[in-house]
């Protein structure tokens, strides 16, 4: 395995602050979201309310990461094989749309999880 690039290695970093950022804002600021005084009887409470934003949020980025993780590995390796038999292209495809699935389905289990608060 070759090490990664300063590029890649800066993007990399930049991506888990900004996540972290957006979890740590979500997280203080859930109290302010859902600190209404009069809520209706269904009603979650609002720290039911910041977790499941953050469960939310942590499904869809970390399916997502590992989508675009596991498209850059097959990808590579697709295109190897494309390089020297192109009839193989229609199989190819079908392994990577195979882990472009993985980001789908974090998105379908982040809005299951905001289904379930509101």
């Amino acid at each position: 395995m070759k090490p990664m690039s300063k590029f890649s290695l800066a993007l990399v970093g930049m991506t888990l602050l900004l996540c972290l950022g957006a979890t740590a804002l979500l997280l203080a600021g859930g109290p302010a979201l859902a600190a209404d005084a009069a809520a209706p009887a269904g009603a979650v409470s609002s720290e039911v309310w910041r977790w499941g934003l953050a469960a939310a949020a942590a499904s869809t980025a970390l399916s997502a990461l590992g989508a675009g993780f596991a498209v850059a590995k097959v990808g590579t390796a697709a295109i190897g094989a494309l390089a020297e038999k192109p009839e193989l292209f229609g199989r190819l495809l079908i392994f990577v749309g195979l882990a472009e699935g993985i980001a789908i389905y974090g998105l379908i289990v982040s809005i299951l999880i905001l289904n379930r608060l509101a």
